[in-house]
């Protein structure tokens, strides 16, 4: 079973991080900074091209976006550290990803998205602190690996391994245009559904 072979379906948008879902089944959240590819991403792993928008403008999620596919939910979360928004709506945005992270209580895991081409930023370190805190399971994903050469995209997981304390087999390097690394990541989401490792 991959997920670009399941049906799934649009829920809603929700401000509130702890809305209940009916019924009740394992979630996996995706966060990630404005402009990271969140999206793209979701769109390749599920084999559909306009599930989530793919917008222009970073920050245009606002809500907590979830979709159904039969053995668990995904919520998509509004991106972080996108400086041309009010400071209100970063607190907003801010809160409604430490209150799904900290407090939901049917949250299964978090897949973090990182654009591989750069260090981690402030905003980063401050999300990566905060997933710790929550002690969920996370999966660091590293996105946009077609616009690196092969030599290129091993000298950016052994850089972005090393700035994130982690060992390079800890992350995973995929692209939503050229599909790489995203079976392996819906394989992995599916695992951490099920309760595997």
């Amino acid at each position: 079973m991959t997920l670009d072979r399941l049906p799934i379906e649009f829920v809603g948008s929700f401000p509130d991080p702890l809305y209940p879902l009916d019924p009740r089944l394992p979630e996996i959240a995706f966060v990630g900074r404005s402009n990271v590819g969140k999206s793209s991403l979701l769109n390749a792993l599920v084999g559909r091209k306009q599930l989530a928008h793919v917008s222009g403008t970073p920050g245009k999620t606002q809500l907590m976006n979830v979709f159904r596919l039969p053995p668990c939910y995904f919520l998509d979360l509004p991106g972080y550290g996108f400086a041309k928004i009010s400071k209100s709506a970063r607190l907003a945005f801010r809160e409604l990803l430490e209150g799904v992270a900290a407090r939901r209580p049917s949250l299964t895991g978090v897949v973090w998205l990182l654009d591989a081409r750069h260090p981690p930023s402030e905003d980063d370190a401050d999300i990566q602190a905060l997933l710790a805190e929550t002690g969920r399971p996370v999966l660091t994903v590293l996105t946009k690996a077609d616009k690196l050469s092969r030599t290129e995209q091993r000298l950016a997981l052994d850089s972005r391994a090393r700035e994130l304390g982690m060992a390079p087999d800890e992350l995973l390097l995929t692209s939503a245009s050229t599909g790489e690394g995203v079976q392996d990541l819906g394989e992995a989401i599916l695992n951490a559904v099920r309760g595997e490792t």
